[in-house]
């Protein structure tokens, strides 16, 4: 079932246009990643769905609810963490449910045991590592009460280690909950690994032009990294991405 439908998105900031007749769908329980171009407009079209921004032109359905300029309706994580300083990592996983008058801490000292941080549920953000803080802010998402969460480039800023640390983890963790989840990327590699569907963008003004059913049953292993539909997908989506 479609969960989040984006139709004939349009917007330009001045004379510049960023999205030209934008389309797409989510559906519900699917991981969806966006690729484009540096200054494609990937954090534009978050903006949009996230109601930060109001379109020149088309709209934004969530559950067959018009969300067009509304916030509140989606659960975001930013390049960041975004974590509170003066809150504990509880009270900062927490936030999302106690903004909407309701909280589930059994709920969330759960997961965090699970994320490996049941230790650090009375620490602050200062006294966690970047991967850390990276799960503690996904857990902050996914106990948020919106359907839908958005993860702009949420490892970008991490090494490679720890990168590919936190895509099995993320992994395990959309395997046991199925979030719908919208996700951008520049990794190619990261896309695929993680992805039911992949979205290529064309350079802005941005639209769809290429979409990529990914071909590997869940749940992924490493090993699919070395196997050659891996690296023929790889190479058709940089073919795409190069021709822009």
């Amino acid at each position: 079932m479609i969960q989040l439908s984006v139709e004939h998105l349009t917007k330009s900031f001045d004379s510049n246009q960023v999205l030209n007749n934008l389309n797409f769908y989510v559906n519900e329980g699917e991981f969806v990643s966006i690729l484009g171009p540096s200054g494609s407009g990937k954090s534009t079209i978050f903006n949009l769905v996230g109601g930060m921004l109001l379109p020149d032109d088309g709209s934004i359905t969530l559950d067959g609810e018009k969300i067009t300029g509304k916030r509140g309706s989606i659960s975001y994580m930013p390049q960041t963490p975004s974590l509170m300083p003066w809150r504990s990592i509880l009270q900062n996983v927490l936030l999302g449910q106690e903004l909407m008058g309701r909280t589930d801490t059994e709920t969330a000292r759960k997961m965090l045991q699970k994320a490996g941080l049941g230790d650090y549920e009375n620490a602050y953000p200062h006294e966690l590592s970047g991967g850390m803080k990276q799960r503690a802010a996904f857990i902050r998402a996914l106990l948020s009460p919106q359907p839908i969460i958005l993860l702009d480039e949420p490892f970008s800023a991490l090494d490679e280690l720890t990168r590919h640390d936190m895509q099995k983890w993320l992994l395990d963790i959309w395997n046991e909950h199925k979030p719908t989840i919208l996700f951008v990327t520049h990794n190619i590699e990261e896309a695929i690994y993680l992805s039911d569907r992949i979205l290529v963008l064309s350079c802005k003004p941005a639209k769809v032009i290429q979409e990529y059913k990914v071909p590997f049953a869940r749940p992924r292993m490493e090993e699919i990294f070395l196997h050659e539909n891996f690296l023929s997908c790889k190479r058709s989506i940089h073919h795409a991405l190069k021709n822009q």
